[in-house]
């Protein structure tokens, strides 16, 4: 794999970039030179183009970006990912009080930290070492400094309460012999089973 970076530049700068890249030898040595050099930070820099100096900065892109060359136009070869940007600025601009840009490099991924991704989750520094810290004594075989023991014991008990007091089923009534239903002449009543067939 190579390294490789992406290089953004004003309009102007550009320009003449495409410019020195496309002409042949004709042109002076003083407009062909580029030259980018950082600070002792490594995150800003100079970035010199002929004989006027640009700010620049090194900032981290929001996501990574493959990139890929080809060379007969119907396969594609990875070369790199890509994860920073250098940003060459105007003069007179503002520098990037960040170290991660905002946007991705194309205009569906304005303001991706925002839009895009899921937000960082709001947690307490302190609860997270105490969480750390519990976890590895535990990986450790040990017990963990708190937990809450009166919590375990007490559900412990519950389970045992409930399996003592557990009454029996009720065992279903036995059944009385019910009187017949009388009609009202006092006959019992027939169903049509037990009617003989008389026409025989």
């Amino acid at each position: 794999m190579e390294e490789q970076f992406i290089l953004r530049v004003p309009p102007n700068v550009a320009e003449r970039i495409e410019r020195l890249l496309n002409e042949n030898n004709s042109s002076s040595s003083e407009d062909k030179s580029l030259d980018l050099s950082f600070s002792e930070d490594g995150r800003s820099g100079t970035f010199v183009i002929g004989n006027e100096h640009f700010p620049a900065s090194l900032l981290d892109l929001p996501c990574v970006v493959e990139s890929y060359k080809t060379y007969d136009d119907n396969s594609l070869i990875k070369t790199a990912d890509i994860g920073q940007m250098i940003m060459v600025r105007e003069s007179g601009d503002a520098a990037p009080d960040v170290i991660e840009y905002r946007h991705g490099l194309t205009p569906p991924m304005r303001d991706a930290r925002k839009r895009r991704f899921r937000r960082e989750p709001d947690l307490n520094p302190e609860l997270v070492s105490r969480v750390e810290k519990d976890l590895l004594k535990i990986m450790a075989r040990g017990t963990a400094d708190n937990l809450d023991v009166e919590a375990a014991e007490q559900e412990e008990g519950d389970e045992n309460a409930r399996g003592a007091n557990k009454k029996p089923a009720p065992k279903p009534a036995p059944k009385h012999d019910a009187p017949e239903n009388l009609t009202n002449a006092g006959e019992p009543d027939r169903s049509d089973s037990e009617e003989s067939d008389d026409s025989v």
